[in-house]
């Protein structure tokens, strides 16, 4: 085995953040409702749990300025804290809200049942009234198998809504004409077998979408079921909101987040099956780090100003001396030198933590810095 040492070399990492893929597999880094949907960029449960016994108590009320898939406030409501999330993306939100979300697992498991039989019984939909998107991404009878389920969610009441359309994008996800190991973004519809790095063998295109209803219609009854028994009745809101300017219902304790970085994820585009088939409100233009912005001088500068709103208008909402944990990857320096002084906060400390667990094509490993501010 080898030595804490050997690993990390010069390095300085928090051990305590800092696991192996043994010590920490994805099956705990998906927990319960942390895998109700992929979602790439998001910080592992584990990480927002240990900075809540760090610096929060059971009572306090977290916020997530950028509440992506809503691992801050599930793990704040375990915690037994009150939670906000805020976030640009519709998509996002209505994750979260189906995460943070009192269900009674029991109807909600019935619900999906009826509605994935429904569908099964009406048959395929006709593809011909659905989007050009959705047309080109999709091989005819999975689309009319998609169609034919967001059909029968109709009937649905909520909360059981919002959790089957979860279903649908999670199917719609995995059966759309890509490779099986390039569900993030693949750059174009397969149509013809192919060479599968993923299974190590010639695969052919997806063709239908009932197998992936069928199989996340089980697994979201079986992840909301495991979560019920650690929810507690704390509070958690999620706005669909810009970070730069929302004016928080609640007042916050402190802030747990892992901002988006500068050109690297779109975080409408990744979820597209799911603004196609549910037809939520877009605000694309409006992403901090936006990916058509590139990387250049000039996006840089962008991107403070918005972090630096972003960041400020969180920390004006909080009371003195409020912590306030950024999870970053800021090998340009920006947070520290120039953000974080402009958004009216002070830089604590710097933990550096190893990431070492990614698996697959994007396999590999790097050190992330932790900022630990004081809102000034």
């Amino acid at each position: 085995m080898r030595t804490q040492a050997a690993l990390y070399g010069s390095a300085d990492p928090d051990l305590e953040l800092s696991w192996s893929e043994a010590e920490l597999p994805q099956t705990e880094r998906t927990k319960h409702v942390h895998g109700l949907h992929p979602y790439l960029g998001k910080f592992i449960p584990q990480l927002v749990e240990t900075f809540l016994y760090r610096y929060f108590r059971p009572g306090d009320c977290i916020l997530d300025p950028f509440a992506g898939s809503g691992t801050t406030l599930v793990e704040a409501n375990a915690f037994g804290a009150h939670s906000l999330g805020c976030d640009i993306s519709a998509f996002n939100c209505l994750l979260a809200r189906v995460k943070m979300t009192a269900y009674s697992p029991a109807r909600v498991e019935l619900a999906l049942k009826t509605a994935l039989e429904a569908a099964r019984l009406a048959g395929p939909a006709s593809p011909e009234e659905a989007s050009e998107w959705l047309r080109h991404w999709y091989a005819p009878q999975a689309l009319g198998e998609l169609l034919a389920y967001r059909t029968a969610i109709e009937e649905l009441d909520d909360p059981a809504w919002d959790a089957a359309r979860i279903v649908l994008s999670r199917a719609a996800r995995s059966a759309r004409l890509t490779t099986h190991f390039d569900l993030d973004f693949p750059p174009a519809p397969v149509r013809e077998p192919y060479h599968c790095y993923k299974h190590r063998r010639t695969c052919r295109p997806v063709e239908e979408a009932a197998k992936f209803l069928r199989r996340y219609t089980a697994d979201t009854g079986a992840r909301l079921r495991k979560f019920a028994p650690l929810r507690t009745g704390c509070q958690a809101l999620v706005l669909h909101d810009d970070a730069r300017t929302v004016e928080f219902p609640l007042e916050p304790t402190g802030v747990i987040t892992s901002p988006p970085y500068p050109g690297v994820i779109d975080y409408h585009e990744q979820h597209r099956y799911a603004f196609e088939l549910l037809g939520l409100a877009e605000r694309g233009a409006n992403e901090i780090g936006a990916v058509a912005n590139g990387k250049g001088r000039a996006a840089e500068e962008a991107y403070v100003r918005d972090m630096v709103a972003a960041l400020g208008n969180a920390g004006r909402q909080l009371a003195l001396g409020a912590p306030v944990i950024v999870v970053v990857s800021d090998g340009r320096g920006l947070y520290r030198e120039r953000i974080v002084p402009r958004a009216g906060l002070e830089v604590e400390e710097t933990v550096t933590r190893h990431v070492n667990r990614r698996t697959g094509r994007r396999a590999g490993e790097f050190y992330e810095q932790i900022l630990v501010c004081r809102s000034a």
